[in-house]
């Protein structure tokens, strides 16, 4: 591990104005305003006057004017275009788990305002995480399972959930200014969860933008295969994974927010902030073909605990980002406040020269972290934290609370996640 340090610290020059780029999520406004809802068990959203049940399977188009619950599995088939206007309000049918599923060749075009948002949430007077089930993405892009192709099953039709091919410029749509709230059913008689957007096989010309989930009982956003671009996606205090990746999806995430709840979130194997993977099973996956690589760049992961040294203490915190074998993560400029640790890689990665270099870290801001790049089960992280903490990454630690942090987290209807310019300052300054 020395001579890898001692190599790189030859090799690698970087300027130093490359340290004073903005860390976690950016913008000149907080882009957050208009169009997102961190109390949405607060909103009154009225009754639904239109069923949407069955399947899709000519283009249709959801009007404003009207309010839809979803009942059941409703499937966008026959390569049908489903058109959501701007600021159409769909409630997920709590008593049939009601889930929207996009199929292979279909596309869903929700793209709303942000001043507009097309909102998708529970029917419950008293809603909670796992209501309804969610919305199901499925495409044609390539996948790393053998045959090219999987199944999204759990209690859907298997004849309508496959995803996967050789479409390398897929599109399965627009999902732009979009809430999805209390998602994520579990499924019956399984330990699976659904997710609050599953995005299986999507080519890069699907656009993902300004796309929040909030109080998810499974992932917020589970992304199975494919190439996709994402760019301000929100998740809010999701019970398990904010961000997942897996089957050697090829994503760019861009300028992105994860906010976890010590109470909400759950603790256990399979609830981070983000899980990069390559396979769900490794007897199904074609290692000739690409494994997951996940560019991500400008993220914002915290904990919002008010005290999240005694939460760490108490075993309610444990790591913000988990890197499986075989995976790829380069995340640069983004801040990770209160996890225990901040980054943990597989048991099965060997720390060498070759998955160091697929594991990049740099630029970044680690702050009230217990400890912040660890080996899983593994207690001396001594040379992988010499080696991440390397000046030449401009990697910075601090121990300041979320208040000073943070430019106004705390506020009820409009909080602001990005870091405050202070703590800008001081980071390019080291």
């Amino acid at each position: 591990m020395k001579k890898i340090t001692q190599m790189i610290c030859v090799l690698l020059t970087v300027a130093s104005m490359s340290a004073q780029q903005e860390k976690g999520i950016m913008g000149y406004n907080n882009w957050l305003n208009n169009w997102t809802e961190f109390k949405p068990n607060k909103v009154e959203y009225g009754e639904a006057n239109q069923i949407l049940a069955g399947n899709i399977s000519v283009n249709t188009k959801l009007l404003k004017r009207n309010i839809y619950v979803l009942q059941g599995n409703v499937y966008v088939t026959n390569n049908a275009v489903l058109t959501i206007e701007p600021g159409t309000l769909i409630i997920g049918d709590f008593e049939t788990k009601g889930t929207l599923v996009v199929t292979k060749g279909a596309q869903l075009v929700a793209d709303g305002l942000e001043t507009d948002p097309i909102v998708f949430t529970s029917n419950r007077s008293q809603k909670k995480a796992g209501d309804w089930g969610g919305i199901v993405l499925l495409g044609d892009a390539p996948i790393n399972k053998f045959g090219n192709v999987g199944s999204y099953n759990l209690d859907l039709d298997p004849t309508l959930t496959t995803y996967g091919g050789d479409n390398v410029n897929g599109n399965s749509g627009v999902l732009r200014f979009v809430r999805i709230e209390f998602a994520g059913k579990k499924v019956k008689g399984a330990a699976d969860t659904f997710n609050g957007l599953t995005i299986a096989g999507v080519g890069p010309k699907t656009i993902l933008e300004n796309v929040m989930v909030s109080y998810s009982g499974g992932d917020s956003f589970a992304f199975f295969g494919g190439d996709v671009n994402a760019t301000k996606l929100v998740s809010y205090k999701s019970i398990n994974d904010d961000y997942k990746f897996t089957q050697g999806v090829q994503c760019r995430l861009f300028n992105s927010l994860a906010v976890r709840s010590s109470y909400l979130s759950s603790n256990k194997d399979g609830s981070r902030c983000m899980e990069v993977k390559s396979f769900e099973k490794k007897s199904e996956t074609d290692f000739t073909k690409k494994q997951t690589l996940v560019v991500a760049t400008n993220i914002t992961m915290l904990n919002d605990s008010d005290n999240i040294k005694a939460d760490i203490q108490a075993g309610l915190v444990k790591e913000a980002i988990y890197v499986a074998e075989t995976a790829s993560l380069e995340m640069k400029r983004s801040v990770v406040s209160g996890f225990n640790p901040a980054v943990l890689l597989d048991s099965k990665t060997e720390i060498n020269e070759v998955n160091l270099k697929k594991i990049k870290i740099e630029e970044m801001y680690f702050n009230l972290c217990n400890g912040n790049i660890f080996t899983e089960y593994n207690t001396n992280n001594e040379d992988l934290e010499s080696w991440y903490g390397n000046p030449v990454f401009f990697n910075v630690m601090a121990q300041s609370d979320n208040k000073e942090t943070f430019i106004d987290i705390f506020n009820p209807k409009k909080p602001d996640f990005r870091l405050q310019l202070g703590k800008i300052t001081a980071s390019s300054g080291k």
